[in-house]
């Protein structure tokens, strides 16, 4: 992505609102404690690279981190709040308290935020440490690509080397109650996958369906979706989608 200059400085209706639902009142807060908001440095005659505002936030704090992301990534792109709010169909509170890492995302939300500026969701995966790949082909498990939505109780590890390919591969870890947020969403592309612990319920067209340890699914990703962890331990998922999505 070229370097463009930044936007001006949160304009109109920024971070004055203390809104922190989305449009359908189904944002999640922060549930971790003891961490003030994070705010990206931003002078007006910078420009910015992609790679540049990846260290934004805290290491430590995931998801805080997230919102000085989607921040820096917004004025990279030349917009105001009020300008990404209207593409991503949010309010202009509620995406303020993302970028200041008050409020989490859906994945719907996340998912909008990214077409908005022009990157899939994998732009916001963390690398904790440098991605180990041998001969563009293994990942090692203690090396992977991870993003982290504490707010949502989701943990999403890359399990292939790169996106550029045709397949995308995760294992998703919900913690119990975690999920994709109340909203359904949808996209090109299939995916399928297999519960290997735990329980996942899982709306496909607005049908409900529970799947145990061991049950998989597939479905287009055109057909709208959400899914949850509804027991009391932690769901992992194996979770395959082409073309990659994030």
């Amino acid at each position: 992505m070229a370097s463009m200059r930044n936007a001006p400085d949160d304009e109109a209706g920024g971070a004055g609102s203390g809104q922190s639902h989305g449009p359908e009142g189904d944002s999640v807060e922060l549930r971790r404690s003891g961490h003030a908001p994070h705010h990206a440095t931003v002078r007006d005659d910078e420009s910015w690279e992609p790679a540049a505002l990846a260290d934004s936030g805290s290491a430590d704090d995931p998801v805080a981190s997230l919102g000085p992301q989607i921040r820096g990534l917004r004025r990279a792109n030349g917009l105001t709040i009020a300008d990404l709010a209207k593409r991503a169909q949010m309010s202009v509170g509620h995406l303020s308290q993302v970028e200041r890492g008050l409020s989490t995302p859906t994945i719907r939300q996340l998912q909008d935020l990214a077409t908005a500026m022009g990157v899939r969701i994998g732009w916001f995966f963390q690398e904790d440490a440098p991605l180990a790949v041998e001969d563009n082909v293994v990942v090692r498990a203690d090396r992977r690509k991870a993003m982290h939505l504490e707010g949502l109780g989701v943990t999403d590890y890359l399990l292939v080397p790169h996106l550029e390919g045709r397949l995308e591969l995760l294992l998703c870890v919900f913690e119990p109650g975690g999920g994709s947020g109340a909203e359904p969403y949808s996209h090109d592309g299939e995916e399928c996958g297999v519960v290997i612990a735990g329980r996942l319920e899982l709306w496909v067209n607005h049908r409900r369906y529970l799947l145990e340890e061991g049950d998989s699914f597939a479905f287009p990703s055109t057909q709208p979706h959400r899914y949850r962890n509804p027991g009391d331990s932690e769901t992992r998922v194996i979770w395959a989608i082409t073309p990659p999505t994030y």
